[in-house]
C-alpha cells in the first residue's frame, strides 16, 4: 500500500492523501498505487500541500499504518505526553504502538 502525506500550505499541519482531499489523520489516508506522482504535482500546482511524499504503508483494521518509523511519528503528532496528541481524547492513546 502506498499513501501520500505533505504538510498543509497555510497551517504547516501535517496531512494524508484521503483520495479526494487532504486530512489530519492518517487513518482517513487511502492506497493511491502508482498514481502519487501525479496526484502531488496536482496538489503541489494547486498549492495545497508542501513538501509531499509517498508513503510505504501496511493496510490494518484502523486503517494505514505507515511502514517507517518517522512517518508514523508524523502520524501519531507531537512527540509529547499521549493526552497532548492529535487524539487526546482517545482512551486508548497510551496504548499506540509506533
Amino acid at each position: 500500500m502506498r499513501i501520500l502525506t505533505g504538510n498543509d500550505l497555510k497551517t504547516g499541519a501535517v496531512i494524508w492523501w484521503t483520495g479526494q482531499d487532504w486530512s489530519l489523520h492518517v487513518e482517513d489516508a487511502s492506497d493511491v498505487g502508482d498514481h502519487g506522482e501525479a496526484v502531488l504535482a496536482r496538489e503541489d500546482g494547486a498549492r495545497r500541500v508542501n513538501g509531499g511524499y509517498i508513503v510505504d504503508a501496511e493496510a490494518t483494521p484502523k486503517g494505514p499504518r505507515p511502514a517507517h518509523i518517522k512517518d508514523r511519528i508524523r502520524a501519531l503528532g507531537p512527540t509529547v505526553r499521549p493526552d497532548l496528541t492529535l487524539k487526546p481524547a482517545d482512551p486508548t492513546a497510551g496504548d499506540w504502538v509506533i
